[in-house]
This record gives C-alpha cells, structure tokens and sequence, in this order.
C-alpha cells in the first residue's frame, strides 16, 4: 500500500487547472460503515461511537472538490474534481444486534444522521445491504436483542427503491423485496445487489441487462467478494434452519451445494460472467481492506477486475492504525471507456482531525 508523499501531494494542488475534465463523473465508494459498535481508539480517544468515526469520515468527503487528483495518468490526472455525483456503500449499515450493539432501529437513525444530514455534497447515496443488515432482519445462531428488527433493509428499500408506497417493519418481506437495482452513470450501466449475485439476483440481472446495448459497459456494486462466503448460503443440512450447530445464516437464495466450500456456486456466476462481458468490475466490503485484484473463478476461466474497500470501523489493517484508514474514489470517462480506481487515506494527521487527505494506490481498467 502506497502514500504520494506530502509534498507531492501539495505540488498536485499548485499545479493543476481547475478546470475538470469533461464528462468525468465520480463515485466516492466505502463500505461496511456499522453503525452500533465501538472503535478501539480514534483520534486521540478510545472506545469512539461509530457514529461520531463515520462523521469524521464524510467530513473529509465534503472537502473532496477542488482536490487535485494524482499525475496517474487515470482518468483526470492531475486536474481537479469538480462534484462528486455519488457515495456508494456495500452494505453492513448496521452492526449486528448483538448486545451491547443496539438494535438496527437505533443504529439506522444514526446513520440517517449522519449520511443524509452531514452529508453536504448534493451526492446521491447509493445503498446495499450487508450480512449483518440481513441477520438483524431474519435472525442470527446467537442471540439479539431484539431477536429481529428490519429497520435497515426497510431503509435501504425506500431510499434506493422509491416504492409509491413506502415499506414498513410490517409490511416489508425479505424474501419478496430484494433490494437490487440498476443506475446509468456516466454512460456505465451500473448494478447494485443484495449481498451476493447469487440465483435470484442473477435472474434479475439477465432480465435487467436486456434493457442495454451488449456494448454499453456494466459495473457491479454489492457485499461480499465474488468468491462469496459459505456461511451466508442457506443450510444444506435438513432442516435448513439458522442454527448454532450448523452456522449457516440463510441471507442468499441458494442452498449450499457442497459444505464447507461454495465452487458450485461460484461456477453458476462464472458463466454468467461469460455470458455478459460488458460486466467489467466488481465492487464489494465484507472483509476490508483496500485491494485491487482479479477474479478468475475455481476453474480459472474468468477475469474480472475487483475492487474491495476498507471499513471506518473494522478495516483489516485500519482497525489497528488509524492512519491506514481509506475509501476509495471511482472516477469515470465514458467517452474514453477507462475508469480509474483511487484510494484517499483520510485521517493521515490523527492529531489534527485527519489532516490532508493523500492519496494511495491506484489502478485503471478499460472499459471497452
């Protein structure tokens, strides 16, 4: 993991024009924000309430435009971002309800606060679910308090969604109401799913993707990596329920074909990865750290980009130095067809509320 040293940094702001390259849209992407726990230490401070890291966080994303990006030779090298169009984040909203978290109702207004009211970019929020989201709303193989609460997913769906008739706890079906949906940004068709691309979220996929040109290119935004994570799939054991002996957390459509691995699986997304190669990335949370790498697929058949992103509060290698703590910056050129990749250390200078932002790794991936 790299830093452009300071002064670097500082001859990128001297440097550039203002002016911002043209048709350029950028995306600011995070993940696994959970609301409900404590972080170690922050800034001077132990035991720091999520809310109060993530407000930390979006405070440094309010300070993005007019930012000089790196002389990368990405997309917009070295000239300025003008807006930021749109704030991702994969899911895990909410911490899982297990005491001392809250209840996802008291974690969700929490970061209704803190999104939707600190947030002072004009920048659309673009949400999915997490594993500990889906837990709070079906349960879990240890206890929470309450045993469920949906206040997350029912969140997400209304904003995300925009029902005529907004969902509530009682009205919102998990099995029903996936919450998947589709953005054209910046001339790139992008698809936001519930947790995994497993069966029923592919069906949609197939179904949505007829709408688009096999040229137009496709990006994919949800929880976990494209390997997925075995524990989320439905019990294959009879009677097929969450329980503390098997482990299993049924949040996917799809029973696990053969425990403990999930290859299966994996080879049902591998074809339809082969059968939509417009799909040129894949973004995703659940285990965080800032890593851009390949998906092959078990049979090393398939080779799809993917992003995967820290967490404000249970970054792999951030949870441990505050200084490592990052998000990343999508920017885009469709006219060109490239899209680069950048990660923004954000609370470099701890002792000084973070400090200025630097910049980290960066990749670029054609789009054609």
């Amino acid at each position: 993991m790299k830093r452009l040293s300071g002064l670097c940094l500082l001859l990128c702001w001297v440097t550039i024009t203002c002016a911002q390259s043209s048709g350029v849209t950028h995306i600011v992407f995070t993940s696994d924000v959970h609301f409900g726990i404590l972080r170690k230490s922050f800034r001077g401070n132990k035991k720091v309430q999520s809310d109060a890291v993530n407000k930390a966080m979006v405070a440094q994303i309010n300070t993005l435009p007019g930012l000089a990006l790196p002389a990368d030779k990405g997309v917009g090298a070295g000239q300025a971002i003008q807006q930021i169009g749109y704030l991702a984040i994969t899911g895990d909203i909410c911490n899982r309800q297990q005491p001392p978290s809250p209840s996802a109702s008291v974690s969700w207004k929490q970061f209704v606060n803190v999104y939707l009211h600190q947030l002072s970019l004009h920048a659309q929020l673009l949400l999915v679910p997490g594993n500990h989201d889906v837990s709070n709303a079906i349960g879990y193989y240890k206890p929470m308090i309450p045993a469920t609460d949906n206040a997350s997913l029912v969140g997400i769906y209304n904003l995300m969604l925009k029902p005529a008739v907004p969902k509530t706890a009682a009205s919102f079906n998990f099995k029903k109401d996936k919450i998947h949906y589709a953005r054209n940004i910046g001339g790139v068709h992008c698809l936001f799913l519930d947790v995994w691309p497993d069966g029923e979220e592919r069906a949609w996929m197939e179904k949505d993707l007829l709408s688009i040109a096999a040229n137009v290119p496709v990006l994919i935004f949800t929880h976990d990596p494209p390997e997925g994570d075995p524990a989320h799939f439905v019990n294959p054991f009879v009677p097929h329920t969450i329980n503390k002996k098997t482990q299993y957390q049924n949040l996917l459509s799809d029973t696990l074909h053969a425990p403990p691995g999930d290859a299966d699986e994996q080879t049902a997304f591998v074809k339809f990865l082969q059968a939509h190669r417009n799909i040129k990335a894949y973004f995703h949370g659940h285990q965080n750290w800032n890593q851009f790498y390949t998906y092959t697929g078990p049979a090393k058949n398939v080779s799809l980009p993917v992003f995967r992103v820290d967490s404000p509060m249970k970054g792999k290698e951030s949870a441990e130095d505050e200084q490592q703590l990052s998000f990343q910056l999508i920017s885009m050129d469709p006219a060109n067809k490239r899209l680069t990749v950048r990660q923004l250390f954000w609370n470099v200078k701890p002792k000084k509320d973070g400090g200025r932002m630097q910049w980290g790794d960066s990749k670029t991936i054609s789009l054609q």
